[in-house]
């Protein structure tokens, strides 16, 4: 019997030995799957809280403080001198600490804005395109206090050629626009 159980042991044994490869080999493969899915959670993780902190960056710069501007009280450039206008205007600015630097220069803001809203007549000032210039006048003067050219990032055309030559532009206008919140003409 010693033959037959010696004969039946070096069949058994690769039999096992098979099988323990075989399950070794699946508990390997999923680690190394284990592995690969913990690593892409982390890094899907990681990138959604990098979307989330910019995300919340880009939301606290974009949103704009308006500045509002005491009402004014102007006589027109017509003839005759008895046509006014009353203006209301709102600045929308980048942030708070450009609404104090505005805050700081607001008289000579008001003294300017006067001046240019004096200027103009009232048939200027009825149009659309004539609010629209008044506006962009507004925020160069506006501007200019800050340092800022808003000019100096257009697109100029030379007047030689037609051609379009692009300005080097010196840095963004923390004055983003000019806004009115009453325009009466009288």
């Amino acid at each position: 019997m010693s033959a037959t159980s010696s004969a039946a042991s070096p069949g058994k044994e690769p039999a096992k030995s098979k099988k323990l490869i075989v399950i070794g080999a699946v508990v390997a493969l999923l680690v190394i799957v284990a592995a690969a899915l913990g690593l892409f959670l982390v890094n899907k993780q990681r990138h959604a809280a990098d979307d989330d902190a910019q995300e919340s960056k880009a939301a606290a710069v974009l949103v704009p403080t308006f500045l509002p501007m005491e009402n004014m009280v102007v006589n027109l450039a017509d003839t005759g001198g008895d046509r006014f206008a009353q203006i209301g205007i709102t600045l929308e600015l980048q942030d708070e600490k450009t609404a104090a630097s505005v805050k700081q220069y607001m008289p000579s803001i008001r003294n300017g804005v006067l001046m240019l809203v004096s200027q103009r007549t009232a048939e200027e000032l009825l149009r659309r395109e004539g609010k629209e210039k008044l506006a962009a006048d507004i925020l160069a003067e506006v501007s200019r206090p800050l340092g800022v050219r808003p000019s100096a990032a257009r697109v100029e055309h030379d007047a030689d050629d037609g051609e379009e030559e692009e300005r080097p532009r010196r840095r963004a206008n923390p004055v983003r626009r000019v806004l009115f919140s009453s325009f009466i003409i009288q």
